[in-house]
């Protein structure tokens, strides 16, 4: 492969990319890699100053950025902004919050929140979206931002972990439902990674001990260790990739840490 090949195969310029959830976090990464790609990315979360300051900070660097308010709590919000945005080429679905309770705890005002945040908005927003996708017959990119729940289970997060295993199966349909419009539907599934909604558990020393002993990689992730593959999920050289989980967990998920050490021999 010559560099130009290269370059124009993960350059997204000419491209429109919308993220759900862009204010902080993985969010915030995704949009200022994609704005950094080439892409006219549209920066979407409750929060507009936050918002409106990141896009500024894009453009300033060179990126082609704006804010707009999006609610994944209220539909007219979802709708008001696919209207507005009819011609988006790529999705990222980012958004989503947690509660950390014992199963049998949780409200059903909770367990609502979470299943219309987590779920039933990007659900909405990836129809609209992604329908007008279809429509236009382009092709296209949909990335959503799954979990460690997507593929296993930990304690305490029932409720956030029937979100995220929804939305890798809303993955795998609609990667073979929207294939033969060239629309690739794919899941980032992150590990570990230290985002305001989770920091104050890695100031805990024994959950940071804890990673240490049973990661490959024994670092807390952060979300510039995201950033990158979405990037190229979005991008044209990720066009043969469909229907994927991958996960980006320094290896959790498919690695065990044990304390042997191999036998000498004299």
């Amino acid at each position: 492969m010559t560099p130009d090949f290269l370059q124009s195969a993960f350059s997204l310029k000419g491209r429109t990319a919308l993220l759900a959830g862009a204010s902080r976090g993985i969010g915030l990464a995704i949009a200022r890699g994609v704005a950094g790609a080439g892409a006219r990315t549209i920066l979407a979360a409750r929060s507009m100053d936050d918002l409106k300051r990141e896009a500024a900070s894009m453009r300033d660097a060179g990126g082609h950025a704006e804010a707009v308010h999006l609610d994944m709590t209220d539909r007219e919000s979802i709708r008001r902004l696919a209207a507005e945005y009819p011609d988006v080429d790529i999705l990222f679905n980012v958004a989503g919050t947690n509660r950390r309770r014992r199963f049998e705890t949780y409200s059903r005002e909770e367990y609502d929140w979470l299943l219309q945040t987590n779920l039933h908005g990007i659900v909405e927003l990836t129809q609209l979206v992604g329908g007008r996708m279809v429509q236009r017959g382009k092709g296209g990119k949909v990335i959503t931002i799954g979990s460690l729940m997507s593929v296993l289970g930990l304690p305490y997060m029932t409720v956030y972990a029937i979100t995220k295993s929804a939305l890798a199966g809303m993955t795998r349909a609609l990667a073979a439902e929207w294939a033969r419009h060239n629309i690739q539907v794919n899941c980032i599934v992150p590990g570990f990674i230290r985002t305001d909604l989770n920091r104050h558990l890695w100031e805990i020393p024994a959950m940071v001990e804890w990673v240490k002993s049973c990661e490959a990689n024994p670092e807390i992730g952060k979300p510039e260790d995201v950033a990158p593959l979405a990037v190229f999920l979005a991008s044209r050289g990720s066009d043969y990739i469909t229907g994927q989980l991958i996960a980006v967990d320094g290896g959790f998920t498919t690695t065990a840490m044990w304390p042997m050490e191999p036998l000498t021999t004299g």
